[in-house]
């Protein structure tokens, strides 16, 4: 069960953004990520829970930040409701995506299971629903993703396998590069794994 710490930051201008502290692990539904997040300052600023099925689909994701909350699902492509800091209003949403994402790394963990890309297999274009820090305002938005190269290393603990995926905006044609090993991301713009207690975990196939 992989637990640690990512840093954040705006991968423009690298202003710090703060931290993520998290742990995952598959389970008998498929994948689960839960994590703290702390602004710079040290104080709580929100939290993130994912449960994937066992092909990559988000069966449930509970986003708090901001006293704002989102809670969504799998369900006619997406669905998700987003509830004010007040708790008296809730507004649903639905759009036919692929899954969802936001600042969170679970949610590169979650594209890269659910596309299960190749190395040289090409790009696939996808659909997804973005919560945008820091009240969880949904915007939906396409991306392309492609597997550049997957490369093994040696390690104390065994060989870790590490891949390298191009994730182009499709509406900006901003491009950059992500490296995931099994369900850690080990770098992405804006992204950085500061501590790592144990391996990351492996996919079964």
């Amino acid at each position: 069960m992989p637990r640690g710490r990512y840093s954040l930051h705006d991968p423009h201008d690298h202003t710090p953004l703060g931290e993520e502290h998290f742990q995952c692990a598959p389970g008998p539904s498929g994948w689960r990520y839960v994590a703290q997040r702390t602004a710079p300052s040290g104080d709580h600023s929100g939290s993130v829970d994912l449960t994937l099925d066992e092909l990559g689909r988000p069966l449930r994701v509970e986003l708090h930040s901001a006293s704002w909350q989102v809670r969504g699902a799998a369900l006619d492509g997406v669905t998700w409701v987003r509830t004010d800091p007040t708790g008296e209003h809730a507004t649903e949403g639905n759009v036919r995506a692929h899954s969802f994402t936001g600042a969170s790394p679970a949610f590169l963990i979650a594209l890269s299971r659910l596309l299960r890309l190749e190395p040289g297999a090409g790009a696939v274009r996808v659909r997804l629903v973005a919560f945008t820090d820091p009240v969880l305002a949904p915007i939906t938005l396409d991306q392309s993703w492609a597997l550049l190269d997957r490369t093994g290393h040696a390690t104390d603990t065994g060989p870790l396998v590490v891949d390298e995926y191009q994730v182009s905006e499709m509406d900006t044609g901003e491009v950059r590069r992500v490296h995931i090993a099994g369900d850690v991301v080990l770098a992405a713009p804006g992204i950085e794994l500061e501590e790592l207690e144990s391996p990351p975990s492996s996919f079964a196939t």
